[in-house]
């Protein structure tokens, strides 16, 4: 999830399941650069392959996401706190500046 590759990997296949050329052929990337991408979201369970002839169609296997979607959710919570109280802040700045005593 850290390598912005694979972040867009997932991303693409949000839409649908798409063929390993297609998905290569959106990055300046060989395909075999891609292709270790997706082997590597294939073992984290995050895509799954399916065979059809030749091809290799990914699709995107949403239910990991879940989990971690769950355990970000606190911080979340923190961080849009935090937004809060620095925005307060700012807004105050900004009237002292406006209006000065």
């Amino acid at each position: 999830m850290a390598n912005p590759v694979r972040r867009r990997l997932l991303e693409l296949l949000r839409d649908g399941a798409q063929t390993a050329g297609s998905l290569a052929a959106q990055f300046e990337l060989s395909r075999p650069a891609v292709s270790e991408h997706l082997q590597i979201l294939r073992r984290a369970d995050l895509v799954r392959e399916e065979v059809r002839g030749r091809e290799r169609h990914y699709h995107l296997t949403a239910e990991p996401l879940a989990v971690v979607s769950d355990w970000l959710h606190p911080f979340e919570r923190y961080w849009r706190d935090r937004m809060r109280t620095l925005a307060q802040i700012m807004e105050e700045e900004n009237d002292d500046r406006d209006h000065p005593r």
